[in-house]
Formats: structure tokens, C-alpha cells, sequence
């Protein structure tokens, strides 16, 4: 595992999360995500760390409400939010990232239009 930095636009918001140095990512096809060229990594909330900006956050929920959406209220960048997949985790924006420390993305598409019958198909969270 490599710990990983990154943050929004305009550098308030930053935090560290722990994923290998070759990422998987995911990029889902559904309204929010191809709206704001959303790359996902999924890793458990004890892998991700805020490290500052809390007080430059606002959120944004829609439809079901089960997704928390956190973005900077200055530069307006998503950099990582509360995902209804995955409750219980962090879904981290992999284009937020400092480049530093990676070593390779790999890109899977999900077709979130479609969300609920393709759901299962995402990797589970292990604690």
C-alpha cells in the first residue's frame, strides 16, 4: 500500500488515503459521475484521512439522498464523497490525486445509468 495525497482545485481541501501505487479505478456512466469526469476509487473510511478543509465542504444529495457529494464551496471540485454503494467507505476521485505516487490507473467502466441492476457488479469494501 502507498499513501496517496491529493485534494481539490484550489488546494483548501486536502486529505491522504491508502491504496496500492497501481490504482483501479472505476468510471461510471451515470448522471453526476460523466457530468464531472468522476474516476472512483473505493477504499474503507479507515484508509481515507482529511487533512484539511472540512470548513471549505458543503454537500449535496440527490434522488435517494444515500449519497453524500462533498465539494470545495470555492473552486467547486468533488474530491471525494460518501458513495451509496458503499456506505460504509469513501469513494476518492482518482483525477484528484497528486501524481507523485502513482504508478499506473487502470480504468473499468460501470454503467451507473443503470445503477440498480449493476450495482453487485462493484468491488466490495473489506475492513
Amino acid at each position: 500500500m502507498t499513501t496517496h495525497t491529493g485534494g481539490c482545485h484550489c488546494g483548501k481541501v486536502r486529505f491522504e488515503v491508502d491504496a496500492p501505487a497501481r490504482i483501479s479505478a472505476t468510471e461510471c456512466n451515470c448522471s453526476i459521475c460523466s457530468k464531472a469526469g468522476y474516476l472512483h476509487l473505493f477504499v474503507t473510511r479507515k484508509e481515507f484521512r482529511l487533512l484539511q478543509g472540512e470548513d471549505a465542504l458543503s454537500t449535496y444529495t440527490f434522488n435517494t439522498g444515500a449519497a453524500k457529494h462533498y465539494f470545495c464551496r470555492h473552486c467547486g471540485v468533488k474530491s471525494f464523497y460518501i458513495p451509496r454503494s458503499h456506505p460504509d467507505g469513501v469513494s476518492v476521485n482518482v483525477r484528484c490525486l497528486d501524481e507523485a505516487t502513482l504508478e499506473r490507473v487502470d480504468v473499468t467502466p460501470f454503467d451507473g445509468r443503470n445503477w440498480e441492476q449493476n450495482v453487485s457488479k462493484l468491488s466490495r469494501l473489506s475492513d
